[in-house]
């Protein structure tokens, strides 16, 4: 046998192991996943059963599905008003913990809209449950068309205001779009090789190979027409999930209580999305005031994710620093000095009148 030939085996025995390794990962059922459901709805309040009554259902549209969005508007007002479109982060929809934010603001004299992403909660799209930053930052786009369109609402004054995995939507969005007013990000993703570096330290090389090779069971699915391959998005350290930072799982299972719509899977073809437009790049572009609230104790978003942003905003940007974990902002204390904050910011950078 010549060298050649002997590559050339070689080669082929390592196709050879390669296709029965996707094969069986594709079309065997080798791979379960068992579910972590949250609980039930325990909070006294729930968006669905008791809406506030300036709240409206409305529905838009982006590239044919259809996006169910909520929108609140100030009761009494002579004017249109400046308008929050608000942004969750992974698995979220909009009747979990948004309406909370979206009482305040509509007493400060705002309206809000808040949406559900396509494939997550009333929106339409399949698969279900399928998380990728390109299509979401599509929906915030479609998202300020419909705000904008709006005759309650002043199309010049429309804020962005993103949380967690999202968090850095609106400087994206903002960089583009130089209509828009203002940008709050909360505990945000924005520095993405420092949110992986934790990600890395905290579950090492081994974890994210198990993590791989679901992704690639779901992608290989997806292309023969199979159902997608889905992963808990949160769960316990012990447990295979995209997310099992000590903490994240109460931390979710508490904020999504009150939601009918939050389903605790997502694709996990996820591994194979590129993180989309890259916010610190785009916050050299950001002509408008951008408000940064940031946990210090933050184990799923680099803590100090903001800084580089900030320092390219420079006097555009104004940074608030808490000293709690990642889901201490949602409720509580921090959220009340949180939501104080950010009205505070919007009353100095807009006109607002309170009803």
């Amino acid at each position: 046998m010549t060298l050649i030939q002997g590559l050339l085996m070689g080669f082929g025995i390592l196709v050879g192991i390669l296709l029965i390794y996707l094969i069986v990962i594709i079309f065997f059922p080798i791979m379960t996943v068992p579910r972590q459901p949250i609980k039930t709805q325990t909070r006294k309040h729930n968006p669905k059963v008791n809406p506030p009554k300036f709240r409206h259902n409305v529905h838009f549209s982006v590239n044919e599905m259809d996006i169910d969005a909520w929108l609140y508007l100030p009761e009494e007002t002579s004017q249109p008003a400046p308008c929050v479109v608000m942004s969750t982060g992974i698995g979220g929809t909009k009747d979990c913990i948004l309406e909370d934010y979206a009482v305040r603001f509509v007493e400060a004299g705002l309206a809000v809209l808040t949406y559900d992403y396509r494939y997550f909660g009333d929106s339409e799209g399949e698969p279900r449950q399928n998380f990728d930053v390109s299509f979401q930052l599509d929906d915030l786009r479609a998202a300020i068309e419909y705000a904008r369109s709006r005759d309650e609402i002043d199309p010049e004054k429309i804020i962005l205001w993103s949380t967690s995995a999202a968090g850095g939507y609106g400087l994206v969005l903002a960089a583009e779009d130089e209509r828009i007013s203002a940008v709050i990000s909360q505990c945000g993703a924005i520095d993405h090789k420092a949110d992986d570096k934790i990600f890395m330290e905290r579950e090492g090389m081994g974890f994210f190979l198990r993590l791989l090779a679901h992704a690639q069971r779901d992608k290989g699915r997806s292309r023969f027409g199979l159902s997608p391959h889905t992963i808990p998005i949160v769960g316990s350290p012990a447990t295979l999930a995209l997310i099992r930072a000590p903490g994240a799982f109460d931390g979710y299972d508490n904020l999504m209580q009150n939601s009918n719509t939050f389903e605790n899977e997502v694709c996990a073809r996820l591994f194979f999305m590129k993180h989309g437009e890259d916010p610190l790049t785009a916050s050299k572009k950001v002509q408008c005031p951008v408000l940064f609230l940031a946990c210090e104790k933050d184990n799923l978003a680099a803590p100090d994710s903001f800084k580089r942003a900030a320092e390219a905003l420079g006097d555009k940007a104004e940074v608030k620093i808490y000293p709690i974990g990642h889901f201490d902002i949602y409720e509580g204390e921090y959220f009340e000095k949180a939501i104080e904050e950010k009205i505070t910011f919007l009353e100095k950078h807009l006109e607002l009148s309170a009803t």
